[in-house]
């Protein structure tokens, strides 16, 4: 567990990428931890969308202001049609799955030596329409990738946590 928790507490938002090509094992990589993320009853309610042709990357950068310069973009969306849904509540899970994917992805970046961070801010609706396939998804994240810029560092924030006490109840 210790490896874990190292890695854990050392992966960040990277926000600036050197102009270093990401190698496809690499991405390879971080299919294969998505694919293994666990979901709710295994539904596996996503799909991944890896843009990496100089062009498209640049026609999704256009759509938000933070791909810090990247060279890969990964796109999550969620397909609630596809999810488990709660039975007691009607609650869907399929942002829940997306997010634990997105997890994964984040986690075995930096594993990989990688960086990336999550991305919400961005306009879904104009992404759908520049990019027909992915039309029927909630878009719920995109992933900046690469290898971390010199001197890129984590933000002031990552450092400051709130106690557990505060966080964690025990019953």
């Amino acid at each position: 567990m210790t490896d874990f928790l190292q890695l854990a507490h050392d992966r960040y938002s990277c926000r600036a990428f050197a102009d270093r090509p990401v190698e496809d094992e690499k991405v390879q990589a971080l299919i294969d931890a998505a694919v293994a993320a666990p979901t709710a009853v295994d539904k596996q309610p996503w799909h991944l969308w890896v843009v990496e042709s100089p062009e498209v990357v640049e026609r999704l950068s256009g759509l938000t202001r933070f791909s810090f310069g990247a060279r890969v973009i990964l796109v999550l969306g969620a397909a609630p049609d596809e999810a488990w849904v709660r039975k007691y509540d009607g609650r869907n899970f399929a942002d829940v799955d997306a997010s634990i994917v997105g997890t994964h992805i984040m986690l075995a970046a930096h594993d990989l030596g990688l960086g990336t961070t999550w991305v919400g801010h961005f306009d879904a609706p104009a992404v759908k329409e520049a990019f027909p396939e992915m039309a029927g998804y909630d878009l719920v994240a995109l992933f900046p990738l690469g290898y971390p810029a010199e001197g890129d560092e984590p933000a002031a924030m990552h450092f400051k946590r709130r106690p557990a006490e505060e966080l964690v109840s025990r019953l």
